[in-house]
């Protein structure tokens, strides 16, 4: 452990020590009672803005006009009433005293989850995201930004059970202690980088709930930085497990709507995880902000009108995955498109009335080559073609007795002709065009040509089903089928009308955590979304077990919107993972991405991971389940985990329902149960009280960038760590 290490850990160890003495605090009578009040004044809004509410409903009738303002402002009022809903969750934990126009003078303010004021409109809680609040978070002993004192509440929902006290300006360069004014600190100093030492290692030291929670009590100065960064362009935050960047990024979506609620409050936010698994995980802590609007989605969310398989269940061959994610893939998808627009081989004719109508082959290449040259999306042209198609046909028939208009409605119901025009230039969806594609090898060895070999191109194909709504999609088509989307662009619909349903929707603010696991045809999907380039990137290079995993962080910010320079930040900071955990994922990091850093602990654990060998292969189940009742002595009542090999999932579940285990599965149940078994594929930002990795060797041989994925799952637990094994270790764990 570096010495940095050991010093944020001693310093984070007095500060606990001193928690005890927050009780004593003289003031901690007069802050309750200021928070009660705030309480009251919390409770006094949400009843007028119930009272409001029910007079808008009252007034039923008017105009549509009138219907239509009143629908609009009770929407409003629904989404304030939800803003003022708390729960469990403490409305007050903070206050700041800052010098006024003359040193001699402080004013107070108490910072919170959201804006409180009294009947008079005073304020009496300050929302966190506003720019006074700011010092909370940033101040310093180097730059105090005009604080005289910050102090942090320990608080249990409205009731508080500590406080904690940092001091600024002469004489104090930023010190602090939790006894208050005249006590004998317990010191630790302000410019370590940690804020609020006894308030953050107590939420740090609190049981997890199998949900994420806030961490708006607890921001450390670089979260602080990167949640209030300007929000136009891209900004990557690349940090190791532990560091908050999941949290940290969820915040920034708060404190940009708060910032910026007009315009993103209509265009809209879009948060984009890996799995459904973590945005279980995640999806109360928007809504514990006031912010619950966002949309939190998974890819495949964003495509309609298709179905995919679950996670678990069988894919593409993983060349077929790694194919399918780069960007040459857009090239096929483009010649794809281009060999469905095919003028005629050979003149059309066929029987109409008394006589024939025609369609020379010259003039259908004339309809498509026009076509091509006039619209860029494939569908869009579809209309022109169509027009000049029918009109050509009834141009080609002579009957005085019969117009052309009625020549073109009798042939439109004609399957012969309807086959001819979806020939030159077929109306299509996504699905469509793929299905066709990936069931044929000669549309494959056609769409590859100057693309890929036709080996590879090969790899793609599989059995065409009967029709294309029976098609269960890959996970890995989920970008293609967006990409498709795109080129294809909307069908039109009775009289050329566009759906705007159908339409890509575009957000004023993206952020995606876990990003270095996304392909290249996944990060054009986001891109395709952003209104104006501004995204929010999250992740860990270290953890990058995705099929093109990157090396460097251009290699993600390539592929995303440029029209500002991106920015990169690092979070170097862990706090969720002690010491002793980190000490021992580091030797699997130091051979999985040597060139990469990783986080100081701030956290000294109970006890260093345990390895535990198994007896033999078939009593590993056995030994995993006594492990597990172990963990669960050890800490009762904790959030317990089980991170296996995707393949050793089932057996396992057998495994601890004969040992008398309950237990539940992450992809079924999500962290709810007590006990749950967690395939490694879709662990990443999850978090656990105790953890049991299970058969390491395993894991590092069963994917590609295996070393890289047990690193992962060595750091998903905040308090214990187990290691189970029947195999040899990998090299690092001996």
């Amino acid at each position: 452990m570096s010495r940095n290490q050991n010093l944020i850990l001693g310093q984070m160890s007095v500060a606990f020590d001193d928690l005890i003495m927050t009780q004593q605090h003289p003031d901690l009578a007069d802050e309750q009672a200021y928070i009660d009040h705030a309480y009251d004044c919390l409770e006094t809004s949400r009843k007028a803005a119930f009272r409001v509410r029910g007079l808008n409903e009252a007034s039923m009738g008017g105009t549509f006009q009138a219907r239509f303002e009143r629908n609009a402002f009770d929407g409003q009022l629904v989404r304030r009433l939800e803003e003022l809903e708390l729960g469990d969750a403490s409305l007050v934990f903070g206050r700041i005293d800052r010098y006024a126009e003359s040193p001699d003078q402080l004013e107070a303010f108490h910072i919170g989850r959201l804006a409180v004021a009294d009947e008079d409109r005073e304020p009496v809680v300050v929302d966190w995201r506003a720019p006074v609040a700011e010092p909370f978070y940033r101040a310093t002993g180097r730059d105090s930004m005009g604080l005289a004192r910050r102090r942090h509440f320990i608080v249990e929902s409205r009731n508080l059970l500590g406080i904690e006290d940092e001091f600024f300006g002469e004489g104090h360069l930023g010190l602090g202690h939790d006894e208050g004014l005249g006590g004998e600190p317990g010191v630790v100093t302000a410019d370590s980088g940690l804020r609020g030492y006894s308030t953050l290692l107590a939420a740090l030291e609190r049981g997890r709930t199998g949900t994420l929670g806030d961490i708006v009590a607890t921001i450390q100065g670089e979260q602080d930085e990167i949640i209030r960064s300007p929000q136009s362009g891209v900004l990557a935050v690349q940090g190791g497990p532990g560091t908050g960047k999941t949290v940290v990024a969820l915040h920034r979506a708060a404190y940009l709507l708060y910032t910026h609620r007009f315009p993103l409050e209509d265009q809209g936010v879009l948060v984009i995880g890996p799995n459904r698994v973590f945005l279980r995980y995640i999806e109360r802590v928007l809504p514990s902000l006031g912010e619950a609007g966002v949309k939190q989605a998974v890819l495949a969310d964003l495509i309609p009108g298709v179905q995919f398989r679950r996670p678990d269940e069988p894919g593409d061959s993983p060349e077929a995955v790694k194919i399918k994610g780069e960007e040459r893939m857009s090239d096929m998808v483009d010649n794809a498109i281009a060999d469905r627009k095919r003028p005629l081989r050979s003149d059309f004719e066929m029987p109409f009335r008394a006589g024939y109508v025609r369609l020379r082959a010259a003039e259908s290449a004339r309809i498509v080559k026009n076509a091509k040259r006039r619209f860029k999306r494939h569908n869009s042209g579809r209309r022109a073609v169509e027009g000049e198609f029918w009109s050509a046909l009834a141009d080609s028939y002579h009957d005085p007795e019969i117009g052309p208009r009625d020549v073109k409605d009798t042939l439109r119901h004609t399957p012969e002709a309807r086959a001819a025009l979806d020939t030159m230039w077929p109306l299509l969806t996504p699905a469509q065009l793929l299905h066709d594609l990936f069931g044929s090898r000669a549309l494959l060895k056609l769409a590859a040509r100057g693309v890929m070999s036709e080996s590879e191109a090969l790899a793609l194909y599989r059995e065409r089903s009967a029709t294309v709504d029976d098609v269960r999609w890959a996970l890995s088509d989920v970008a293609l089928l967006d990409d498709v989307r795109d080129v294809l662009g909307p069908r039109p619909g009775k009289g050329g009308k566009i759906d705007e349903l159908d339409e890509i929707r575009t957000y004023g603010h993206i952020v995606i955590d876990e990003v270095q696991d996304l392909t290249p045809m996944q990060l054009k999907m986001a891109t395709r979304r952003s209104l104006s380039g501004a995204m929010t990137i999250v992740g860990d290079l270290a953890q990058a077990t995705g099929p093109l995993a990157p090396n460097e962080w251009d290699d993600v910010l390539a592929h995303l919107p440029d029209r500002k320079p991106a920015r990169v930040i690092g979070l170097s900071v862990g706090y969720r993972i002690p010491g002793q955990i980190m000490e021992l994922a580091n030797k699997v990091m130091a051979v999985a991405t040597p060139s990469l850093r990783a986080p100081d602990s701030v956290r000294v654990g109970d006890v260093s991971p345990t390895i535990v060998r198994a007896p033999s292969t078939e009593l590993l189940g056995k030994t995993v389940a006594d492990e597990v009742l172990a963990l669960a002595g050890a800490i009762p009542g904790a959030s317990l985990g089980i991170v296996a090999p995707d393949q050793m999932i089932d057996d396992l579940s057998v495994a601890l329902t004969e040992a008398g285990v309950d237990h539940g599965t992450a992809t079924r149940t999500g962290l709810d149960a007590g006990v749950t078994l967690v395939p490694v594929s879709v662990v990443k930002g999850l978090e656990l009280d105790g953890v049991v990795v299970v058969e390491p060797s395993v894991i590092v041989d069963s994917i590609e960038h295996g070393m890289r994925a047990l690193y992962v799952a060595l750091t998903r637990s905040t308090q214990r760590l187990t290691v189970v094994h029947a195999d040899e270790l990998p090299a690092p764990l001996r």
